[in-house]
C-alpha cells in the first residue's frame, strides 16, 4: 500500500489508506471534516468542492492518490481567513444560504472565482459558479452575495 502525503488546511497529513479511496470519504470519515458534502456523488453539483493546489475540484470523484504531494484547502481551513469572513458576511446579508448543503461548495467556488477575478461581472459570476448547483435560493441571492463580497472585501483578493 502506498503512503499518501499531503498538506490539509496547513497541516501535513500522512495516509496509508487505499489510494483509490474517494477523497470526500477520507475527509469526512477518516479526518472528521464534514464541511464538504456529498450531493450527487458524480462531480456535477459542487457540494463537495475543495481547493487542490489552489484550483477548485470535486472531492467526490477525486481518488486519494490525486492529493499526494499537494496542498488541499477545505471549508474548515478556509473559514479561518479574512476572505471567508467577507464572503460569510455577504452571504448572510443577501440571504444566500438556505438549507446549507451547497453552501460550503459555493463558498469555495466564490474564493476561486474572486482569486482569479476580484471584480467579476454578473455573467462572470454565473460562469464561475456553473459547476455548483443550488436547489433552494434560485441563485440570484448567491450572485448578489458574491458581488457584495467582491465590493466589501476589495483588496483581499
Amino acid at each position: 500500500m502506498k503512503t499518501i502525503d499531503f498538506i490539509l488546511n496547513g497541516k501535513p497529513i500522512r495516509s496509508e489508506l487505499s489510494a483509490d479511496r474517494r477523497f470526500l470519504d477520507v475527509l469526512r470519515k477518516e479526518l472528521g471534516l464534514t464541511g464538504a458534502k456529498e450531493g450527487c456523488g458524480e462531480g456535477e453539483c459542487g457540494a463537495c468542492s475543495v481547493l487542490l493546489d489552489g484550483k477548485i475540484v470535486q472531492s467526490c470523484i477525486l481518488p486519494l492518490a490525486s492529493v499526494d504531494g499537494k496542498t488541499v484547502m477545505t471549508i474548515e481551513g478556509y473559514k479561518k481567513t479574512k476572505k471567508f469572513k467577507a464572503i460569510e458576511t455577504a452571504f448572510l446579508k443577501e440571504g444566500a444560504s438556505q438549507c446549507g448543503i451547497c453552501t460550503p461548495g459555493m463558498v469555495m467556488a466564490t474564493e476561486y472565482l474572486l482569486k482569479n477575478n476580484p471584480a467579476p461581472s454578473y455573467d462572470e459570476i454565473r460562469h464561475g459558479l456553473s459547476g455548483n448547483l443550488c436547489r433552494c435560493t434560485g441563485y440570484n441571492m448567491i450572485f448578489n452575495a458574491i458581488r457584495r463580497a467582491a465590493k466589501e472585501g476589495e483588496g483581499l483578493w
